[in-house]
């Protein structure tokens, strides 16, 4: 009997497009039975197996999560995809290095096809899709929401339909079940982050370049793709202020995505002052 060789189809676009929402048709489309996206092994209406990157507490995990790099999870699912032996395998990803790594972390062939949301979608439904992510931090699971909080307690989904294009034989419109979810990662999700919580690790943060008395202002500005912040820091006279500068910068954007999740587009310094130590006091 002749072995089949398993067809991989990768559905690709930036974040936000709208990739999740049209992963369903586009499987039926090209005869995947397996959708694989943000961790999560899916057949129909079931989640076989995985983790999902939307139920990650930080952006970090979420896309370690979406990667298989942890090998607990990745081995599930290897274990998984053998059993189903599934002819053809859709991967949602990014870029097409994503889904690269993906299949290989896998085990699976390497790409067969490449389809861009661009031909799934019309540029006025990947700009709503962009809206929903941003502004409503609302994110789609390819499988029906009893499915979703079964195999992901905690998570808060709402049921979405999605009518297929063709119809059935007996000319009615059939549906197929998503999931909306708040991602608890996002600023504008679940996760409430209070700006006293942000300005303390801020602030925290700004006192681990050294040479640095203190913060001074914070001030956070806070839009739909992250955060911007700007700082008055008071430093020690006689310090190199570029160097300190761009190491408080490293420092307040590396502690705030790392404890928060958050993107943070831009650390802005505004230095209005030093401080001169007494003599004998060390900075």
């Amino acid at each position: 009997m002749e072995e089949r060789v398993m067809e991989v189809y990768a559905l690709v676009g930036p974040s936000g497009t709208g990739k999740s929402f049209r992963a369903i048709t586009t499987a039926h489309d090209c005869g995947a039975e397996i959708i694989i996206d943000d961790g999560l092994v899916i057949k129909g209406d079931r989640i076989l197996a995985g983790k999902s990157a939307k139920h990650q507490p930080t952006r970090l995990g979420a896309i370690k999560a979406a990667l298989f790099t942890d090998e607990e999870h990745a081995r599930q699912a290897r274990e998984v995809l053998r059993e189903v032996n599934p002819q053809r395998v859709l991967i949602l990803g990014t870029s097409v290095e994503m889904v690269e790594k993906i299949a290989s972390r896998l085990g699976l062939p390497p790409v067969t096809r490449v389809i861009t949301i661009e031909e799934v979608a019309s540029p006025r439904e990947i700009r709503k899709a962009r809206v929903m992510r941003v502004q409503y931090a609302k994110h789609v699971i390819p499988a029906p929401t009893v499915e979703v909080k079964k195999k992901l307690p905690g998570i808060l989904a709402d049921s979405l339909k999605i009518f297929l294009r063709r119809q059935n034989p007996q000319g009615r419109r059939s549906w197929l079940e998503h999931s909306v979810v708040r991602p608890t990662f996002t600023y504008y999700g679940r996760l409430a982050i209070a700006e006293g919580v942000l300005t303390e690790i801020i602030e925290r943060a700004a006192r681990e370049a050294g040479k640095v008395k203190s913060a001074g202002r914070v001030t956070i500005k806070k839009e739909p793709d992250g955060v911007t912040v700007e700082l008055q820091p008071v430093l020690y006279y006689g310090c190199n202020i570029i160097d300190v500068g761009r190491q408080i910068q490293q420092k307040v954007k590396e502690r705030v995505e790392e404890m928060t999740g958050l993107t943070v587009k831009a650390v802005n310094l505004l230095v209005r002052s030093l401080y001169i130590p007494r003599q004998g006091s060390a900075p």
